[in-house]
C-alpha cells in the first residue's frame, strides 16, 4: 500500500494513556509505543505484548491488523490510530474475540513526521 503524500503518521508515538490500563501496565516491559513505517508495516508494544502491524494507509488514519505475542502465547487482532487535532493519535486497538481499547499516543520526541 503506497502511503499519500501528506500522510503525518509515519514515526514512532509514544502510548501514553488507555481507557481498559493504567500507566504502570501499559509500561510494564518497556516504554508502550507504536511504530508506523511508510512500507506497509509497523510494530505495537504495551503491557507485556508486542506484536507486528500490517498497515492501510489514508491522510490522517492507518488501518491495520496485527499479530504478536503476549506472555509467551500468540495473540491477534486489528485496529486504527487516527490523527487528532492536537497533534496526538487515538488508537482503537481489539485483539480476536477479545478485549477492545482506546490508546492515546503522543509523537516520540526522535520521530518525525514525512
Amino acid at each position: 500500500m503506497t502511503v499519500p503524500m501528506d500522510c503525518r503518521l509515519i514515526g514512532r508515538w509514544r502510548i501514553v494513556e488507555a481507557d481498559l490500563w493504567d500507566r504502570a501496565h501499559l509500561d510494564l516491559v518497556e516504554p508502550a509505543m507504536m511504530t508506523i513505517g511508510a512500507h506497509g508495516r509497523g510494530e505495537i508494544t504495551f503491557g507485556a505484548m508486542q506484536g507486528g502491524l500490517e498497515l492501510e494507509y489514508s491522510r490522517s488514519t492507518v488501518f491495520f491488523t496485527w499479530a504478536g505475542f503476549e506472555e509467551m502465547d500468540e495473540v491477534s487482532g486489528s485496529g486504527s490510530a487516527e490523527l487528532q487535532g492536537d497533534g496526538s493519535l487515538e488508537i482503537a486497538f481489539a485483539y480476536h474475540l477479545g478485549d477492545e481499547a482506546v490508546l492515546k499516543a503522543v509523537r516520540a520526541p526522535s520521530s518525525t513526521a514525512c
